[in-house]
């Protein structure tokens, strides 16, 4: 400055924020219902540290029956929407989210629904 060389050191530090997404309940279990009724439940999707406005997918499990045939029993809504929102104070606001079962064939199931956003994260 002003031709007086000075040197200036800046140094840099920050920490990385991957988004993530916790549930409420943590895992679901759905009452047994005589066939062709439909049981469902509602949980509360929490995001945190999305930066940027981004959409939730669902990808659902197909059951195998015993003779082979398979079927889609799960069905999921979002009564809000899908899309996951930063508020003016910077966090992200909770998404609700109606998971259901019906199926006209006697099943039961343990596994995985995942959820996802764009990035497949």
């Amino acid at each position: 400055l002003n031709d007086n060389p000075s040197h200036y050191k800046i140094t840099l530090s920050g920490t990385v924020k991957s988004p993530k997404i916790s549930f409420d309940p943590p895992f679901l279990m759905l009452m047994p219902v005589p066939l062709g009724v439909k049981t469902e439940t509602t949980i509360n999707i929490i995001p945190k540290n999305f930066l940027r406005k981004s959409q939730i997918q669902v990808e659902l499990p197909e059951l195998e029956l015993e003779d082979g045939d398979t079927i889609y029993p799960f069905s999921v809504q979002f009564p809000g929407g899908k899309n996951i929102v930063i508020s003016s104070d910077g966090t992200n606001k909770e998404l609700i989210c109606h998971i259901s079962f019906r199926s006209s064939r006697p099943v039961s199931f343990l596994g995985n629904m995942f959820f996802i956003d764009e990035e497949k994260n």
